[in-house]
């Protein structure tokens, strides 16, 4: 064997095989989050129909180019034509007389008349053989076309046609003329086509040049606007990902007053509505958390201390018994409150207020001897819920009760007027403190040494969310030492009204 020629080696059963391709490698990958992008998704879009919108262009443009020139080379071979048969039908300039059928003088004059256009041969015939033709080189001789030539010197009639040649197809209208019913002599007014076409092929790669231009133009700023337009999307992603970790402050800009200016104000105030939600629900979750803890461990002291001895056992069941109903109207206080925004929170109907004002009176006379007093009893029915209407007033007047002495007066009335509804109750109590009053309607909040309270504090923001489910409002008005007058405001919904509370 000869030592430079090339040998085959076997290969080496330590080699790794080549890793087949799966579709997973990196051009997958990026072709994956490209067509995951909606920003590439509008851009191609966008791309496809301005190209699209090109093509078409240039293929419009381009037949009616071809259309266009293809009427010009009709009327030039007529007009030709026409001027022939015009000189025909006059008189010879040198002499002023009729030509009298001299078709050798018919054709002189002519051809010294009219020059042809560019990409244009004039060509004349007499008795069968070749006699003027344009003084221009030609770009194809049709002398050397025997069969042609006597195509054309034996017709009796115009002819128009097309004859291939070896720079292209020729476009020709042939004129005979005629003596009697014999051709004296033949025009030819030929015109080659692919050289016109030229000039269509020059304005159709224009126009190809410039659609790319803007083709590439339009896809940069698509790709500019696509992001701009896209960046307040991108921002209102990055807000909602710094929202799961718990920061519910963020914003995102508002600029603008289009769809996605409306997008970001909605989303902001989502993200209000969200924020003071988590932090009611969480300061709720605090404060229900400790109020609950205290009966809890009350309960659970005592029966871990629990005894055998019979009185004992009654006074701690008793005890716990106490605490469990706390417990048990705390849990009720909370999932009320915790309703009150629900469609079915309340059942709308028509209340008369006399008859509202009248059992009020009678069953809040039960929760202590004071001096109850009807201030006003409005006649008239407005469409409410008359159950939580009769829940809100006598837990104001439950709330009263506890803030008076034995013979003190408590008031109820109803108050009308053209647009409200004013359901009042008022006490001759020590009042609230100026600083105190604002935190009244807050959960779990119990005032100072001057209203004492025996409840968990829930009880005014009740009423207050029946007061809001109404579409309402509760209204406090008190004078330290000279007691304190809440009432519920409501719209005043007749029963004929169509968009009174649902």
């Amino acid at each position: 064997m000869n030592a430079l020629e090339p040998t085959a080696t076997e290969p080496s059963e330590e080699a790794e095989p080549e890793a087949a391709p799966s579709g997973r490698g990196p051009l997958a990958g990026l072709v994956r989050r490209l067509t995951a992008s909606f920003r590439v998704r509008v851009l191609a879009g966008y791309v496809a129909l301005l190209a699209v919108a090109t093509l078409l262009s240039i293929v419009v443009a381009r037949e009616a180019l071809q259309r266009g020139l293809d009427q010009r080379i009709d009327e030039d071979l007529v007009q030709e034509s026409r001027e022939l048969r015009q000189l025909a039908g006059g008189n010879d300039p040198e002499t002023g007389e009729p030509f009298d059928r001299n078709v050798e003088r018919i054709f002189e004059v002519y051809m010294d008349r009219n020059v042809p256009s560019r990409n244009e041969v004039l060509l004349t015939f007499v008795r069968g053989e070749p006699f003027l033709s344009s003084p221009e080189e030609l770009p194809y001789s049709f002398a050397q076309d025997s069969d042609l030539i006597s195509q054309w010197t034996s017709l009796t009639s115009s002819d128009r046609g097309t004859v291939e040649t070896t720079v292209g197809p020729a476009e020709y209208l042939a004129v005979p003329l005629l003596d009697g019913d014999a051709a004296q002599g033949v025009f030819v007014a030929a015109i080659f086509r692919d050289r016109e076409s030229e000039e269509v092929g020059d304005a159709v790669r224009v126009a190809a040049g410039v659609g790319l231009a803007m083709l590439l133009v339009g896809s940069v700023l698509a790709w500019l606007l696509a992001d701009r337009v896209l960046r307040p999307v991108k921002n209102i992603t990055e807000t909602a990902r710094s929202i799961s970790g718990g920061d519910l402050s963020r914003r995102i800009p508002e600029s603008g007053h289009d769809e996605i200016g409306v997008l970001a104000e909605t989303f902001n105030d989502m993200l209000t509505r969200l924020e003071t939600v988590f932090e009611r629900q969480q300061r709720f979750v605090d404060d229900a958390g400790h109020e609950l803890r205290t009966p809890i461990t009350i309960v659970r002291g005592h029966l871990e201390l629990l005894e055998d001895d019979p009185q004992e056992r009654r006074e701690t069941l008793a005890l716990v018994m106490d605490e469990l109903d706390r417990m048990g109207r705390i849990v009720n206080d909370l999932l009320t409150l915790a309703k009150w925004e629900q469609p079915d929170f309340l059942a709308p109907s028509e209340v008369d207020l006399h008859t509202l004002m009248d059992d009020v009176l009678a069953k809040a006379s039960a929760l202590g001897p004071r001096a109850w007093k009807l201030d006003a009893d409005a006649d008239g029915a407005i469409v409410a819920d008359r159950q939580r209407l009769t829940q809100a007033l006598m837990q104001l007047a439950q709330n009263a009760v506890q803030h008076t002495e034995d013979g003190d007066e408590i008031g109820v009335g109803a108050f009308v007027s053209e647009q409200e509804v004013r359901l009042r109750v008022r006490d001759t109590g020590p009042g609230i403190a100026f600083d105190q009053q604002e935190h009244v309607f807050d959960r779990f909040y119990r005032a100072g040494e001057s209203r004492r309270s025996e409840g968990a504090g829930l009880g005014l923001s009740i009423v207050q969310a029946i007061a809001r489910a109404h579409r309402g409002r509760l209204e406090l008005s008190s004078v330290p030492g000279s007691g304190a007058t809440f009432t519920i405001v409501l719209p005043f919904y007749r029963p004929d009204d169509e968009d009174g509370p649902e």
